[in-house]
């Protein structure tokens, strides 16, 4: 089997309204909503800089350029810091744009997930690239993207993300039937989006993470809108596994959808445990003042 073109690309959609989790996104996008000290869209570009994705192209709309600014250099701040001694921070705000190239493309309008990718096609060109959901923000070793670039690496196409869920909520992810290849992969045999739990394939539901090969771009133009009046992505992959092999890896880790109330709290709790300086606090009787 010839070795597959590396990965340097990672298309991050991001051009939705965020009403899930509306007041908070009446102003600010809620990929900036911050997780302890950093905002959601920044743990899945950090993991997708760590698997060696040097290249980032945020699908966004017109009212978001916010978000392009905030992994822009900030001299000013940097000047402030640096004079301040401030290091550590100072460290830390550089690496957030230091080996990544930004680009942005524009969707108008939140047509779906496959409309969103489909308008990443002049950014990404005719070589692979992975597709992250930041809404799912994942805690795992080895990181969420390197699972799948290791199973990318012995499998000849498209691989995807899955995890387990309960049958009553597979209604809201796209799910596969599969056949299993050992150490978590499976060969894909259908797709289906949001269905029903009766009539669900499986209970293994696509998540947040795609390595997707630059064929899918004719598929999603073939494909005609789906549940919710929008262009699926699941549809898209469906036409495509007409033409070639897709392949899942389920999930070694714990994965919040940070795009939801009580998700974003649980995502906030998880990253509050392991933070240094905060995971003793959490364990402080309510109201108790802070040592000086």
């Amino acid at each position: 089997m010839p070795t597959p073109r590396p990965i340097r690309k990672a298309v991050f959609p991001a051009a939705g309204l965020g009403t899930r989790i509306l007041p908070a996104t009446a102003v600010l996008p809620k990929e900036l909503l911050p997780i302890v000290d950093k905002p959601i869209i920044q743990y899945g570009v950090e993991e997708a800089a760590a698997a060696g994705m040097s290249q980032i192209v945020l699908v966004n709309s017109p009212g978001k350029r916010i978000l392009e600014d905030h992994f822009a250099p900030h001299p000013a701040l940097d000047a402030v810091l640096a004079r301040r001694g401030k290091s550590v921070l100072l460290a830390g705000l550089r690496d957030l744009t230091a080996g990544i190239e930004l680009s942005t493309a524009c969707q108008a309008e939140p047509l779906g997930l496959g409309h969103a990718v489909l308008v990443s096609r002049e950014r990404v060109g005719d070589e692979p690239f992975a597709v992250v959901l930041s809404d799912d923000v994942i805690d795992a070793d080895p990181p969420a993207l390197r699972q799948m670039l290791a199973a990318y690496a012995e499998v000849d196409g498209p691989v995807l993300l899955v995890e387990r869920v309960p049958r009553e909520a597979v209604g809201r992810y796209g799910v596969i039937a599969g056949d299993p290849l050992g150490g978590g992969v499976h060969r894909v045999t259908d797709l289906v989006e949001k269905p029903a739990p009766e009539d669900a394939p499986s209970d293994l539901a696509i998540i947040g993470r795609y390595l997707l090969t630059p064929d899918v771009y004719p598929a999603l133009e073939q494909t005609g809108k789906g549940q919710g009046g929008e262009i699926q992505l699941t549809d898209g992959l469906r036409r495509l596994l007409a033409q070639r092999p897709i392949f899942a890896v389920e999930l070694d880790g714990v994965r919040h959808d940070a795009g939801n109330k009580p998700g974003y709290l649980r995502a906030i709790l998880h990253f509050a445990r392991k933070h240094p300086e905060l995971g003793a606090v959490l364990a402080e009787p309510p109201g108790r003042e802070p040592a000086p």
